[in-house]
């Protein structure tokens, strides 16, 4: 059973990981902080996987655990990404090499959504990964209504931070 489980998290992990990736590249500042917070999610996104029953899409479910560990730990830390150790799993699975030369291009954007606060660079990453307002609500749990009138004033900060 654990063996089932175990495989069934590292094939879904290795599909989805560029979720952590982003959000790892949104919350942090270098490439050691990258990896450090690329561990910390996995490990609490391995933690939470018993107990995740399928109710939503596991990318959605993956981006809520992410955006919730990289929160908690930006708001501990302010910035300096501490991990906890968790020897009880040794994980095989293949790691693609982080390649940012595409979001070179969005350099701009991305020095101006380091100005947001937690929430709205929570709210900003996943419009910009083109999840529709019903999927940011339930990511964020929030209302959807309340997710359309926070993404309008994020928008409407990022042109007054982007054309001051």
């Amino acid at each position: 059973m654990k063996n089932e489980l175990e495989q069934s998290f590292v094939e879904l992990l290795e599909k989805h990981q560029n979720i952590i990736h982003k959000v790892c590249r949104l919350y942090t500042n270098n490439y050691d902080a990258h990896n450090d917070l690329f561990q910390e999610i996995t490990i609490q996104l391995w933690k939470a996987y018993p107990k995740f029953r399928g109710d939503s899409k596991f990318s959605t479910w993956m981006y809520r655990v992410g955006l919730n560990t990289a929160i908690t730990l930006y708001r501990k830390s302010k910035r300096t990404i501490t991990t906890q150790d968790f020897d009880g799993v040794a994980f095989k699975m293949t790691s693609e090499a982080y390649d940012d030369t595409e979001e070179q291009q969005l350099k701009i954007l991305y020095k101006a959504v380091h100005q947001l606060n937690d929430i709205e660079k929570a709210l900003v990453f996943l419009y910009l990964e083109d999840k529709d307002y019903r999927e940011i609500s339930e990511t964020m749990g929030i209302s959807e209504v309340n997710a359309r009138v926070k993404m309008n004033r994020i928008k409407n900060k990022l042109r007054t931070i982007l054309n001051p």
